[in-house]
């Protein structure tokens, strides 16, 4: 059965963090010490992607991009340089490479431990850059964006490698399979493509679905992908799981939220964990599923 997040917490019995309305922090430890901390933007915060097993990069609509310890809550990096709000941030793990796109039709590339600008600069989107995903070796990048186009950019140069227009592909995401030169893309077209990042060629399109896909995300294998429609009162706002490998079709749906599900992502798993799913949606819920049962139970 689909768990709220709620449930979930319940369970865990390590430190609780809390997030107050003012924006500040308070963690309190077994005893009951607290420590606060200033919140890491002075807007909203539009992005969030992990860095490292201890550090996560998020980005905001005060144009920042800021590096924070999940344990501690504290902001320890912040990196300015766009000129409208961050849309998106990524990072290839365990590397000291940040990546944000913006609003501002860019996207800029930040050293962990260099100086609070950007170290390389990627301009050549027509309008808002929506997608950003960075392959596992931080060496080559993959943008889309709501000009209805994918480029591939090499990380060290800044040159642009390749650029691909679809009609009407309006990007809402993107992220890298692990281990793969394949790049999973989400679009207000209502379809989730499959491309090959070394011809920059589309190597598979799913059937599309009946509501814009708002957002996609690859499991640890390589051997699934989600995907999250757009939707209301309770039509559409599934999430949906697709075949990587074999039938290259879908799996299963995800069905529960009532507006558009925003966000999804496979959680991590092991021996004492079964695969799972979360889902979040703006019907202010987010939503922890079996993978293998939809859930269903």
């Amino acid at each position: 059965v689909a768990r709220t997040m709620g449930k979930l917490q319940s369970k865990i019995s390590f430190h609780t963090t809390k997030y107050r309305a003012d924006g500040s922090v308070g963690q309190t430890g077994p005893a009951g010490a607290s420590r606060q901390h200033s919140p890491a933007h002075s807007d909203a915060v539009t992005s969030v992607a992990a860095l490292k097993p201890d550090l996560c990069v998020s980005g905001g609509r005060d144009k920042s991009v800021a590096v924070s310890s999940w344990r501690s809550g504290a902001a320890l990096r912040r990196f300015t340089g766009h000129k409208r709000e961050v849309t998106k941030v990524t990072s290839a793990l365990d590397s000291n490479r940040v990546f944000s796109a913006s609003r501002d039709k860019t996207v800029m590339m930040w050293e962990l431990h260099g100086t609070s600008g950007p170290s390389q600069h990627f301009p050549g989107h027509d309008l808002v850059v929506t997608g950003l995903a960075v392959s596992p070796d931080a060496s080559q990048l993959c943008t889309g964006s709501r000009d209805n186009t994918v480029c591939k950019w090499d990380t060290e140069t800044g040159e642009c490698l390749g650029r691909a227009a679809i009609s009407r592909n309006l990007v809402t995401h993107l992220c890298w399979v692990p281990g793969e030169p394949y790049v999973i893309q989400t679009s207000e077209d209502k379809t989730t493509r499959v491309w090959d990042s070394r011809e920059l060629q589309v190597a598979h399109t799913f059937p599309a679905k009946q509501h814009i896909q708002t957002c996609c995300d690859v499991s640890q294998d390589g051997r699934y992908c989600l995907s999250s429609s757009s939707g209301s009162a309770g039509h559409g706002a599934e999430a949906t799981l697709w075949d990587l490998r074999q039938t290259r079709g879908r799996v299963c749906e995800y069905k529960g939220h009532f507006q558009t599900t925003t966000s999804c992502v496979f959680l991590p798993w092991g021996p004492t964990l079964a695969p799972s799913i979360a889902t979040s949606s703006s019907d202010s819920t987010v939503k922890v599923w079996d993978q293998g049962t939809a859930g269903r139970g």
